[in-house]
């Protein structure tokens, strides 16, 4: 069994729900970055705008302030693929331009009338996240009648979607959203059956890392930081089920764990 990838997460935001503002500058952000690539980090992703529940939206000239200076200061000193978390095509435009390689959208390319576009066009790898409503709202009261063909069935639509534009099927990946208008039930389910969105041929990028799904499940984790054992566990079931990718904040621990998974599944002589 080969394990997932890696990503570890660079928040260049001030209010990110567990490391928001720990990032403060430039010099920050590209140093924690490559300490990620130290611990085993096989993907950086950059965000320069917190999607967290009840987020606001950031001035597109302030994300890319954020997150430019960031990618060019980690290209320079690493080779290593780089993905831009955000939805503005602009940004994402801007952060290819820089290095990144890959566009991680949580609104699958819906965010603006251009979005599908400049994903053909710039002809890097794309990952389509599942959002129901958009940040600010997404966890007021969602619901679904099958959470799990719900998500696969939209996800598949915006797949089809940016096929139709122009990106090429091997470069796109998809996202169940884990947490993103989404209860903590609808959440386990999600992770519980992510075998049927991994069936539909697309690799699976999952990110649960340090939600508040786990405080669901052990109310005294209130702190997002205390949260590094559900965290694991999830991750580990993600890998299970056939996901590619698992985006994280404790890039060692979770690299640990799954290098011990995949080994216990190695068959071996007696």
């Amino acid at each position: 069994m080969l394990r997932p990838r890696v990503m570890g997460i660079v928040n260049v935001t001030p209010d990110s729900f567990s490391d928001g503002g720990r990032l403060a500058s430039v010099e920050a952000a590209v140093a924690h970055g490559l300490r990620l690539v130290e611990l085993g980090a096989d993907i950086l992703d950059i965000g320069g705008e917190s999607t967290r529940p009840g987020a606001e939206p950031v001035a597109e000239a302030e994300e890319l302030a954020r997150v430019i200076p960031v990618i060019e200061g980690l290209r320079t000193r690493w080779a290593g693929p780089i993905s831009i978390d955000a939805m503005k095509p602009a940004v994402a435009r801007a952060a290819v331009a820089a290095g990144a390689t890959m566009w991680n959208d949580v609104t699958a390319l819906g965010f603006a009338p251009d979005s599908l576009a400049t994903a053909a066009d710039l002809g890097c790898e794309v990952v389509l996240m599942h959002m129901r409503g958009e940040p600010r709202t997404m966890q007021a009261d969602p619901h679904y009648d099958d959470v799990v063909a719900e998500v696969a069935d939209w996800l598949a639509m915006r797949a089809d979607a940016a096929m139709a534009a122009g990106v090429a099927r091997e470069r796109i990946w998809l996202d169940p959203g884990i947490g993103f208008g989404k209860t903590a039930t609808h959440n386990l389910v999600l992770t519980a059956g992510l075998h049927h969105l991994a069936a539909t041929g697309f690799p699976i990028l999952y990110g649960a890392s340090r939600k508040r799904t786990i405080q669901a499940i052990d109310p005294t984790a209130t702190d997002p930081a205390d949260r590094l054992g559900g965290s694991l566990a999830l991750a580990l079931e993600a890998a299970r089920a056939g996901a590619s990718i698992i985006r994280v904040h404790d890039v060692r621990e979770t690299v640990q764990a799954l290098a011990v998974q995949a080994a216990v599944a190695t068959p071996r002589g007696r």
